[in-house]
């Protein structure tokens, strides 16, 4: 019997203004990327709360990408500022709960980078394919 190639499930919080738009143009293009992302559209980076993220990893996600428009181009000015501090904060909870910290990634995509979405999630999908499935699934440690 042939064993199934393993497909990453990746939640994607994507920014509406950008990354989102960026997500969009790639499919509207026809850019051929990998059918691992479920995306999640949220109203800016920052408004992606932690627990959501640690959540979707407990409950099954191999990983997360969070992603959100360029700094210094973001439509509440600030706010994927806040998102890169967030970030940077919740790899190291990571560190020390022990979950692998490159299930975890921060991209800016702006709308008019549908090619960069594709390579972004190409590549993305391709580093945790390498990992395997995550293993905090089969653990219960909270």
């Amino acid at each position: 019997m042939e064993e199934k190639e393993f497909l990453p499930r990746i939640i994607g919080f994507l920014c509406k203004w950008c990354s989102y738009a960026g997500a969009d143009l790639a499919g509207v293009s026809r850019l051929k990327m990998p059918a691992t992302l479920i995306p999640i559209r949220v109203m800016c980076s920052s408004r992606v709360d932690p627990l959501f993220i640690l959540a979707a990893l407990l409950r099954g996600a191999d990983a997360v990408l969070v992603a959100g428009c360029h700094p210094g181009d973001c439509h509440y000015q600030t706010g994927n500022y806040y998102t890169r501090r967030r970030i940077a904060l919740l790899e190291k909870i990571f560190d020390q709960l022990g979950i692998e910290t490159d299930r975890l990634r921060l991209a800016w995509i702006s709308a008019s980078e549908g090619s960069r979405f594709r390579d972004v999630i190409t590549k993305f999908t391709q580093q945790i394919k390498e990992k395997g499935p995550n293993p905090i699934k089969k653990e219960i440690f909270l």
